[in-house]
């Protein structure tokens, strides 16, 4: 893939993104209500998103997403779209999401992409999305950083501890079949 040495974006690495944003408007609607932020497997795809395609179209991927549910289709949870979604409550978290996959894939290229890079990047690109989300359910709700925590982080870290787990995982060998696929 181009993405990651500064040379134009091709026509297949905008693919890769689109089907990466595609996927995660068709998982996203799906969503858990354990408090005032739902619990989903969109995090899981920014992941995976990342650890494949790389920070440049990762983030593209996301950002494509977040654009497609600001214009108002149904892609954020209960399907839901439109940019009241993004400036309500867990709007931060739909934000974060962009940062999460510019951090996770910016960590993974530094690192040349060794394994450890994947779970060090995606950790770090979580941090970012929580400090985006949560910040900005705080303004939203006036509530302290202490209660934000209890409702809108510590419940998620075991599931996003498994997320990442299993994209550390699958990011690497579906990077290696793109690259094998690029070369033919």
């Amino acid at each position: 893939m181009n993405n990651q040495t500064g040379t134009k974006i091709s026509s297949r690495d905008m693919a890769y993104a689109a089907v990466f944003a595609a996927i995660l408007c068709a998982v996203s609607p799906f969503a858990f209500a354990i408090g005032p932020i739902p619990l989903t497997f969109a995090t899981l795809i920014i992941y995976i998103a990342a650890g494949t395609l790389g920070w440049k179209l990762g983030t593209l991927s996301v950002a494509l997403y977040v654009a497609m549910g600001a214009i108002g289709l149904p892609v954020f949870t209960n399907f839901e779209g439109g940019f009241h979604k993004i400036a309500g409550v867990t709007g931060g978290y739909i934000i974060g999401y962009i940062l999460c996959a510019f951090g996770a894939g910016a960590i993974i290229a530094v690192f040349r992409e060794k394994a450890w890079s994947y779970a060090l990047g995606m950790v770090i690109g979580t941090v970012l999305l929580y400090t985006c989300g949560t910040v900005w359910f705080m303004i939203q709700t006036g509530s302290t950083l202490a209660a934000a925590l209890v409702l809108c982080v510590i419940p998620f870290l075991p599931g996003d501890a498994v997320k990442i787990v299993v994209a550390c995982i699958v990011s690497p060998k579906l990077r290696m079949a793109i690259s094998r696929k690029a070369r033919n």
